[in-house]
């Protein structure tokens, strides 16, 4: 199991820079961001589509830092209503797929996207409850939508033998196990998720059984180690459903946190083991995201704690058993 790390907070950086970084720290493997929301700082996905020499030149980079791609990172939303802003994400996650097979990457984590709550609404709909009952139609059309485009791009993900991993977000239509399940339901084994435990903790998801739930389905493709601390005070008072910004901390109910600082190192031992048994062995790509410390200490922090976790090598005999 390796500990990777997502880039995108070193994007002020070179590629040659952050990588140099990461392996000085322990890391063996990184998640590219090539578009969307994580930008395209270290990966030009147009540049390195189709061109051997310049897919060449970033594995011998990535070769001289002894740094495997865990995956292509695009997350944006190919389900909006806006047609040319779902094409253009739409177009950034075909590419995507396209550029791992070109590379030999294995995943491209994405999000499931939202649509709109009608054919004729303007802006994506989070719909969180069933009543009144134009909710429920509105999340019925919007499971609709979401099937026959999805269904189409599964199909694309086969063909290039890529695993399209979802992260579980909210504000979109995926944010939670059962409704990965229902997609990966409606279209086959190569969407599953990116299993990322912030978005699970505040919405008071146990991150250990949403662990098996997927992982016994074959459905985890990779892992984003990231942690979220709820702030009882405040969420007693308001609940976890906050909109306020994330830049007033002390008013929200919860923040993303550096691994260790929402959960104990126990917990992430846990989180290390559970993976283990439900037979995933790759990539635990910390995404930092923490406002109350910068991008270089909280990957460090994290790097370290999970280097305590992580199992190098594989089980042996239960001699103990025989």
């Amino acid at each position: 199991m390796h500990i990777g790390v997502l880039t995108v907070p070193l994007g002020d950086e070179s590629l040659e820079d952050a990588l140099s970084y990461l392996s000085g720290i322990g890391v063996g493997a990184v998640e590219l961001g090539c578009g969307g929301f994580p930008g395209e700082d270290h990966v030009d996905r147009e540049a390195l589509l189709d061109d051997d020499d310049a897919r060449a030149a970033l594995r011998e980079t990535l070769d001289e830092h002894d740094l495997v791609v865990s995956a292509l990172a695009t997350h944006n939303n190919p389900l909006h209503p806006d047609d040319e802003r779902a094409e253009r994400a739409d177009a950034e996650l075909r590419e995507a797929i396209r550029l791992a097979d070109q590379l030999g990457v294995d995943a491209v984590t994405c999000f499931s996207g939202l649509p709109a709550g009608g054919p004729n609404d303007e802006v994506p709909n989070w719909i969180t409850a069933p009543w009144p009952s134009e909710h429920a139609e509105a999340h019925d059309y919007q499971w609709e939508v979401a099937t026959e485009y999805w269904s189409a791009l599964a199909e694309h993900a086969a063909e290039h033998g890529v695993n399209v991993a979802v992260e579980m977000h909210p504000n979109m239509l995926v944010h939670e196990p059962t409704g990965l399940l229902r997609l990966r339901e409606a279209t086959n084994e190569y969407v599953g998720a990116n299993f990322d435990p912030s978005h699970l903790y505040w919405q008071g998801i146990d991150v250990l059984a949403a662990i098996r739930l997927l992982g016994e389905r074959g459905a985890i493709h990779h892992v984003h180690a990231k942690d979220t601390r709820v702030y009882d005070s405040v969420a007693r008072e308001k609940g976890v459903l906050d909109t306020t910004p994330y830049t007033e901390e002390p008013d929200r109910s919860w923040l993303f946190r550096t691994v260790g600082y929402g959960h104990g190192e126990a917990h992430w031992k846990d989180v290390v083991s559970t993976l283990r048994m439900v037979g995933y062995d790759g990539a635990l790509s910390i995404e930092h995201e923490d406002s109350l410390t910068s991008s270089r200490e909280g990957l460090e922090k994290a790097v370290e704690l999970l280097d305590r976790a992580v199992f190098e090598t594989t089980p042996g005999d239960a001699y103990w058993a025989e």
